[in-house]
């Protein structure tokens, strides 16, 4: 990553107004594998290992001879993967004395996991969340305040960067980027017991998100099986990242090759027609800038239901995994996704988070185009939250007022 002043390449102290110092140690590690701490490890013991599904109903649906297998993570208490992240990182924030923690949030699955991990460790938590997601989403919202988290609707006139936004817009529904940027403001001017947590895209953070895999790769040996392919949703990559990183880097040592499929919506594709170039994580360019796919920090995405995936960049690492030819990216409109979600829904009795259907969508196309060859393969999603503070979502999917 770069420095936003001066473009070089940043170090350790330059994060540290944001970051303590063993995440940002993490941040910049080489080391193949980090311990997991054991006061992480007892909280992780309420859901984890999450269970990894074989969906024979599914399977049975659409006559196809792929077996189709699901991890599940909306059996977390938020709902979702994002406390894989959470915990640790409120965990690592306590350690460093910190008393409060700033983030923004999407769809509100990310907000509501850092609020929950807040409260396990005795954190303040200060959540701006997506306006459009604000209004439609307001359970979500009331979940973070239950697990006592400050929310509010971004833009927002509590920062110079959400003040601007209004002047420029007063109508403007919010973006990720926007809310990353009032949350950085918000954290680098709290003072020194006050740092910023991100959900998505750092290093760190997928490496959290491996647990996902690893657990993964156990099970299906317990199986006798192994993916032919892996898929998951990508918003800024932590959740398809957590699942296939494990796979690829399996495959980069020797072992069995996998089709790795990134999914992501058509209205926000930074994967599938996003510019490989440096540019900063937030709208009003505060952070340091990422190597990434990108479809420019000023975008703004359309107001989709799948809060969570309307980020302009991803991962830089799931970036250079797609510049290498190491991953597919395959982009998807949100009522081909909420169809599927519907399929799935009435067939395995989980109805998927919105950005979750986008897994899911592909994996029946995948499932129906083993058919279609005669092939039997083994196909892997992540099914990364439940959605049972989306239904407003399928509501207006059956009344026909969702468009592409």
């Amino acid at each position: 990553m770069l420095h936003p002043g001066t473009k070089e390449p940043i170090t350790e102290s330059d994060l540290a107004p944001l970051f303590p110092a063993e995440l940002i140690a993490q941040e910049f590690t080489k080391d193949r594998d980090v311990d997991i701490p054991g006061a992480v490890l007892d909280v992780y013991k309420q859901w984890r290992p999450a269970p990894l599904v074989r969906a024979r109903r599914l399977e049975q649906a659409l006559d196809t001879p792929a077996r189709i297998y699901f991890k599940y993570e909306g059996v977390s208490p938020a709902g979702s993967h994002k406390p894989n992240t959470a915990v640790p990182q409120a965990y690592y924030n306590k350690l460093a004395g910190v008393a409060k923690l700033t983030t923004e949030t999407g769809a509100g699955q990310w907000g509501s996991s850092l609020s929950l991990a807040c409260s396990y460790f005795g954190l303040e938590c200060e959540v701006f969340m997506v306006k459009i997601s604000y209004q439609q989403k307001p359970y979500r919202r009331g979940l973070m305040q239950t697990y006592g988290a400050t929310v509010h609707a971004s833009p927002s006139e509590l920062t110079q960067a959400g003040r601007d936004a209004l002047a420029a817009d007063p109508d403007n529904p919010g973006s990720l980027g926007l809310a990353i940027s009032e949350a950085v403001e918000a954290a680098v001017v709290g003072g020194d017991d006050v740092k910023y947590a991100l959900g998505s895209v750092l290093n760190h953070v997928l490496m959290h998100q491996t647990i996902i895999g690893q657990e993964a790769r156990l099970q299906l040996e317990l199986a006798e099986d192994y993916p032919d392919i892996v898929i998951g949703a990508a918003g800024g990559g932590s959740n398809f990242g957590g699942l296939a990183l494990p796979f690829l880097r399996e495959q980069l040592e020797g072992g069995r090759s996998v089709r790795a499929i990134a999914v992501e919506p058509s209205s926000c594709p930074s994967l599938t027609e996003g510019k490989y170039d440096y540019d900063f994580g937030d709208t009003a360019g505060l952070t340091p800038l990422a190597k990434m796919h990108t479809l420019g920090h000023d975008f703004r995405p359309p107001a989709i239901h799948a809060g969570g995936l309307r980020y302009h960049g991803m991962a830089p690492i799931i970036s250079a995994l797609k510049e290498a030819e190491l991953l597919e990216a395959r982009a998807v409109p949100q009522t081909a996704c909420f169809e599927a979600g519907v399929t799935f829904a009435r067939n395995e009795g989980i109805v998927p988070a919105p950005e979750s259907t986008h897994a899911v969508r592909v994996a029946i196309d995948e499932a129906l185009r083993a058919k279609e060859e005669g092939v039997s393969r083994s196909i892997l999603f992540s099914l990364s939250g439940h959605g049972h503070f989306d239904m407003q979502a399928y509501a207006d999917y059956f009344a026909g007022d969702l468009t592409d």
